[in-house]
C-alpha cells in the first residue's frame, strides 16, 4: 500500500487548502472550487496530497496527528515568518541555541504543525 492523502477535517476546505497551497507551493486540484466539501492540494509524487474535508463540528482539542515540515531552501526562521504572514499563528516556540529546535504553529483553523530546523 501507499499513502495517498493526509486528510484534514475543517470548516472551510477551499480556504484552508488555499493557505496550505501557498505555504507548500503545491497546487489546488484543478477540479476543486470554493464551496466544495472536499478540496485537494496536490503534492509532487511520491508525497501524499493534503485533502481538506468539511465537517460540521468545530475543532475541540489538540491534534492527535500533526505534520512536521523541514525547510527546503529557506531557514526555519524564514519559514516560520512566512507561515505567519500567510495566516498561521505561533503556538509554541521550541527554538534553542545553535539553531536547534522547532516551532509549533496553528493554521487558520487551529490545526497544529511544526517547522523544524533545516
Amino acid at each position: 500500500m501507499r499513502l495517498r492523502h493526509v486528510t484534514i477535517d475543517c470548516a472551510d476546505p477551499y480556504g484552508l487548502a488555499t493557505f496550505w497551497s501557498r505555504l507548500t507551493g503545491w497546487p489546488i486540484s484543478g477540479i476543486d472550487q470554493p464551496g466544495d466539501d472536499e478540496v485537494l492540494v496536490e503534492a509532487p509524487d511520491p508525497v501524499p496530497g493534503l485533502l481538506f474535508v468539511r465537517v460540521p463540528e468545530p475543532r475541540s482539542a489538540k491534534n492527535r496527528v500533526h505534520l512536521d515540515w523541514k525547510p527546503d531552501g529557506r531557514s526555519r526562521n524564514e519559514e516560520v515568518e512566512r507561515a505567519v504572514s500567510l495566516g498561521a499563528t505561533i503556538h509554541e516556540d521550541h527554538r534553542g541555541p545553535e539553531d536547534r529546535g522547532w516551532v509549533t504553529l496553528r493554521d487558520p483553523e487551529g490545526n497544529e504543525f511544526c517547522i523544524e530546523q533545516h
